[in-house]
Formats: C-alpha cells, sequence, structure tokens
C-alpha cells in the first residue's frame, strides 16, 4: 500500500508555539533535565531476567518538538498498518535511513551546526524510547572526534532529532521511513532480539 502522504519537515512557529512551553504526557525540557545519560528499558517483565532481558532493549532518548510534530504525523499516515509502527520503530527507522545514505556522520554534524544549534536551546523535547542497535550507532557519534574538545558538545537528545529531521527531508520520507523501521524489525528478529 502505497501513501499519498508525505511528510516535509517544515515547523510551524504558530502552532507549535504552545507545544514549546507547555510540555505534557512525558515531554522533558532538557534545560531542566538533571540527567542527560540515555535510560535503558527493556521491553519485557521485570521478573523475566538474564538473556531474555538483554534482548529487547530500548535506549530512553528525546527529540525535539518541532520533529516529534512531524513523527506523529508518521505515526498516524494511514500506510503506517499491519503492523502499526510505534515511536521507537519510527526513531530507529528514521536513524537507519539517514545512516544508510551517503555521508551521513558529515551530513548530521552539518544539520547540528547548521540548524539546531541557531534554535532556542530550551526547546521542549518528547521523551520516546529507540532500539538499541540504532542508538549504538548514535553512541559512536558522541564519542567521535567531532564531538569532542575543541568542537561543541553533542548530546544523544541533539543526534536523535538531526536523523529524524534528515530522514524526514527525504523524498517519499514516510515509505523510506516505514521501509527501514520493518527492515529493523525483521534483522532483531532474525538475530533474536525480538
Amino acid at each position: 500500500m502505497t501513501s499519498s502522504f508525505e511528510v516535509k519537515y517544515q515547523p510551524d512557529d504558530g502552532k507549535l508555539a504552545l507545544l514549546r512551553h507547555q510540555p505534557t504526557g512525558r515531554e522533558m525540557d532538557t534545560m531542566r533535565s538533571t540527567i542527560d545519560l540515555p535510560h535503558h528499558r527493556p521491553i519485557i517483565a521485570s521478573g523475566q531476567q538474564g538473556e531474555a532481558q538483554r534482548r529487547g532493549d530500548t535506549v530512553t532518548t528525546r527529540i525535539w518538538i518541532d520533529e516529534f510534530v512531524a513523527l506523529e504525523a508518521l505515526y498516524s499516515d494511514a500506510a503506517n498498518c499491519s503492523p502499526k509502527l510505534r515511536y521507537p520503530d519510527l526513531i530507529s527507522g528514521c536513524v537507519s535511513l539517514v545512516f544508510d545514505g551517503l555521508d551521513p556522520v558529515n551530513r548530521i554534524f552539518s544539520f547540528l551546526y547548521t540548524t539546531l544549534v541557531l534554535r532556542d536551546q530550551e526547546t521542549a523535547r518528547r521523551q520516546e524510547d529507540m532500539w538499541r542497535p540504532q542508538y549504538l550507532l548514535l553512541l559512536a557519534l558522541q564519542k567521535s572526534e567531532q564531538n569532542r574538545h575543541p568542537h561543541p558538545q553533542f548530546k544523544l537528545d541533539h543526534f536523535t532529532t538531526a536523523c529524524v529531521a534528515l530522514a524526514l527531508q527525504e523524498p517519499r520520507a514516510a515509505q523510506k521511513v516505514f521501509e527501514y523501521a520493518r527492515r529493523n524489525i525483521a534483522q532483531r528478529a532474525a538475530a533474536g532480539v525480538l
């Protein structure tokens, strides 16, 4: 099923102004956060420890509200069905899409240096989860030379937001994100990580 819905990343300051300053639900404002470390959240019940717990990990991240609004549109898209992909799959699909493209590291840092750094740094963030394999790609960026002194230090929410924004700028973004999210599901299943 193809969708005529196309996500174009263009923040609407009028509609988003209210969301930026009125966090709701699981949203978190980075400036008021006491910890910037990711939280590891296993998918299974706490009574089932051991290898099963290791296999289903997601990592908590945050996404700037403009990009989260675009993700909400993807989540609500009619093409997001059978199975309906949730936010961890959509976010991880965005990360995979960007990393599968040409020169992903430079594209991400370019977005951070030219776009995200110029935004209001007190912008609200929405707290969501992503799958561990895609988190590890972003963790490598956090530990890279481009994120060390004398360069600015970006955090997980910056890298996650950059990947979502870059993925949604792609032609046929919705279709591609859904495709990468489903590939990620199949890869986790093949590796026994579901």
